[in-house]
């Protein structure tokens, strides 16, 4: 090769490489300023890659703004944080909310003292009618469940066999009746010829014994046709006293025999009625001293709850003896029953008026509450708060008990008893309409004594099935 033309490509490669150099250092430069970025590739996913690495560092361009977003929650939560606190601080503890309450003012008045047992309603008179002459029956002249009055037809059997024997009866007495007028007649004229001396003695004495062997069979004639006709009256049963009918317990067309035990029909009396219940025997002295004194003593039957009063009536009688194995007595009150509320067999609660209370003090049997030292109640003072006063209670007559331990005028709590303690402040919600619980002033209206409409409530100081109302 010539030498020049070494030398002219030597000073040609020359000037290349210090141009690389340059260039080498100007992008030295522009990298220590640019964000290094990474070559492309030539051939790696089918092109230069530059695409793709012009879009690689996008998502760290964006994740300043999350960061600003942060701390602006933040700031408005610590912001919210304080305000509540600054509130908090400046109000203080809640206002106490005061007990909502309905009350009842205590007031004077009378009550009856009781004496509560199971009774049953007993007739007066119960009647099974059975036959007393054989024969089919024929007609049944009532209705099941009827009422009926004395004398009324309930039942007839067959007459005709009666008839027949009535007639015969007649006409024995008739003949029998002839034969001793014949006799009679015969007698006249053997007492005329032995005056005559025309006859024996013996003649006339036989003819006077004939004459009464005639009297007699006409006398048993006549008793033959009393009972031909008293059988012939059994043929139409009738009813022996007013009552009601139960059910029918024979049709027209069977047999019945005479003197059987085949009950044909039953009529209880409903008006009036009796009521048999018993009481311990430790009221006995209460009871007769007012039987004695002639007191009338009512007697009030409640239905199975105590709470309606079904029926009102008196104290009849008490028996005559105490049992024994239960330490009782029975008692019998006979009721009216006039609209027929009260039902044979049926079982009622009795409520004997012993006594009356004069002048006690009266609240709703609903404010009085009981613990471990007794009964309480809750009395409302006039600065609104609920204080804890004991009472001893006494009668109860249905909604109204006497109690001893607060004045008439004091008022005092009937609800809200689960939020009350002593001190608390308390709101008086009364009803204006409120019936029989409270007046204008919160004070009860119900009816006290005697005549009260619903069942004791208090606790029974009786034995055995009787329970008094007065607390022990």
């Amino acid at each position: 090769m010539p030498e020049n033309f070494k030398n002219s490509g030597s000073s040609d490669y020359g000037r290349q490489d210090a141009g690389r150099e340059r260039e080498a250092k100007e992008h030295a430069e522009n990298d220590s300023r640019v964000p290094h970025r990474e070559e492309p590739e030539f051939g790696r996913e089918g092109g230069y890659g530059l695409h793709r690495d012009a879009h690689a560092n996008e998502p760290e361009k964006h994740h300043w703004w999350i960061w600003v977003l942060v701390l602006v929650v933040l700031l408005i939560g610590a912001y919210a944080y304080y305000q509540h606190r600054s509130a908090n601080a400046s109000s203080g503890p809640p206002p106490v909310r005061a007990v909502p309450i309905q009350t009842a003012t205590a007031r004077k008045g009378d009550v009856g003292v009781f004496i509560n047992a199971l009774g049953t309603v007993t007739p007066v008179y119960t009647v099974s009618i059975n036959a007393r002459v054989q024969g089919e029956i024929t007609v049944v002249n009532y209705r099941e469940g009827q009422i009926v009055h004395k004398g009324d037809p309930l039942l007839d059997i067959d007459p005709r066999p009666y008839q027949a024997a009535e007639t015969q009866a007649e006409g024995q007495l008739a003949h029998d009746q002839a034969t001793l007028n014949k006799d009679k007649i015969d007698l006249d004229r053997y007492q005329l010829a032995y005056n005559r001396n025309a006859i024996a003695k013996q003649q006339l004495d036989d003819q006077e014994q004939t004459v009464l062997q005639d009297e007699g069979q006409v006398k048993n004639d006549e008793g033959l046709l009393a009972n031909a006709k008293v059988n012939l009256v059994y043929t139409h049963i009738t009813s022996p006293i007013d009552g009601r009918v139960g059910l029918r317990l024979v049709d027209p067309g069977n047999m019945v025999q005479a003197n059987s035990t085949t009950t044909l029909v039953v009529i209880t009396q409903l008006e009036p009625i009796t009521v048999i219940f018993s009481v311990a025997e430790d009221y006995l002295p209460q009871i007769q001293k007012q039987l004695h004194a002639g007191q009338k003593m009512e007697v009030a039957a409640f239905d199975r709850d105590q709470t309606k009063q079904i029926a009102k009536g008196s104290l009849l009688t008490l028996d005559n003896i105490v049992d024994t194995t239960t330490g009782t007595v029975k008692l019998k009150a006979i009721f009216p029953n006039s609209d027929n509320a009260l039902f044979p067999q049926q079982f009622v609660n009795a409520r004997l008026t012993v006594d009356t209370l004069r002048d006690a003090t009266l609240i709703p049997a609903a404010s009085i509450q009981r613990n471990a030292q007794g009964a309480f109640v809750y009395l409302i003072k006039s600065d609104q708060t609920a204080a804890v006063q004991n009472v001893t209670q006494g009668t109860t007559d249905g909604d109204t008990a006497s109690v001893t331990g607060i004045n008439p005028g004091d008022v005092v709590a009937v609800n809200g008893f689960d939020k009350l303690q002593q001190g608390v402040k308390v709101a008086i919600r009364n009803r204006s309409n409120e019936s029989g619980g409270s007046n204008a002033s919160g004070g009860p209206q119900g009816a006290s004594g005697a005549t009260g409409s619903s069942g004791s409530t208090g606790e029974s100081g009786s034995t055995g099935s009787s329970g008094g109302t007065q607390s022990k």
